[in-house]
């Protein structure tokens, strides 16, 4: 690997050499690897034929979470975010103890390691939110609570300079990774405004179908707001917005 220098930045390919752009750097590198048909069809080859199988299969699976809570994500997600979350599924499908190497999938593994997962790691739902709060799943009758005791926001919440108010969010997915569909829905808090008040019990409810087998996933964190003249204006794009998976019930 090369660094470009110069005013011209280039990215293609040229000859044997690849420009390409990452984080931020112009880079080049020369051509090469094995290729393609031979990964395909040469038996020295076939751990990585069976790597690419899985890590494939992680990869879908952790784009078909990502789409069941995307209404949230888009205001509460950093950009290292797809990958990390790929790396979680990757886990929990090595936790696959059924099904042979390379054909293994995160329904047989172990997707309870996925809680706790921040989508923004620019801000943690854990130092964002010092405020108790519990989960109720009620698979069959589909319900699902996060309960938030009385609390003051000025001190339950670590709100970033320049906020005036913020809001609990929470979605609940229900998620069929054999069948690559989910459902979902979403529940939002008032805008509080961050002050010393005591802010009344708030309970986030959403609902999936009663009794399902889907794998359901809840999500729960805090955006935050600036008012100015009466309207409220998302922070900075949603960089400070929180977002974790809080609980994940399986049958």
């Amino acid at each position: 690997m090369a660094r470009q220098k110069g005013i011209l930045k280039l990215e293609g390919t040229i000859g044997d050499l690849t420009f390409y752009r990452s984080q931020g750097r112009y880079l080049a590198r020369e051509k090469g690897g094995v290729d393609a048909s031979r990964i395909q069809n040469d038996p020295a080859f076939e751990r990585t034929r069976e790597n690419g199988s899985e890590f494939g299969r992680a990869g879908s699976s952790g784009k078909l979470l990502r789409n069941s809570l995307r209404e949230l994500l888009l205001k509460a997600s950093d950009s290292r975010m797809v990958s990390r979350l790929t790396k979680e599924m990757m886990r929990a499908l090595k936790m696959d103890s059924t099904n042979i190497r390379g054909a293994r999938n995160v329904i047989d593994g172990d997707l309870s390691i996925l809680s706790g997962f921040d989508f923004n790691q620019s801000a943690k739902l854990n130092t964002t939110a010092y405020f108790p709060y519990t989960i109720s799943v009620d698979r069959p009758n589909g319900d699902v609570e996060i309960n938030i005791p009385a609390f003051v926001p000025a001190n339950g919440i670590a709100a970033p300079a320049g906020s005036t108010h913020a809001r609990l969010i929470a979605g609940t997915a229900a998620v069929d990774f054999a069948g690559n569909v989910f459902e979902a829905s979403n529940a939002l808090s008032a805008n509080l405004l961050i002050g010393p008040q005591t802010e009344a019990p708030i309970t986030l409810a959403t609902t999936v179908s009663p009794a399902t087998t889907w794998a359901i996933f809840v999500a729960f964190g805090i955006e935050f707001f600036q008012e100015v003249n009466g309207n409220m204006y998302p922070l900075k794009n949603g960089a400070f917005n929180a977002l974790s998976l809080v609980a994940i019930d399986l049958v």
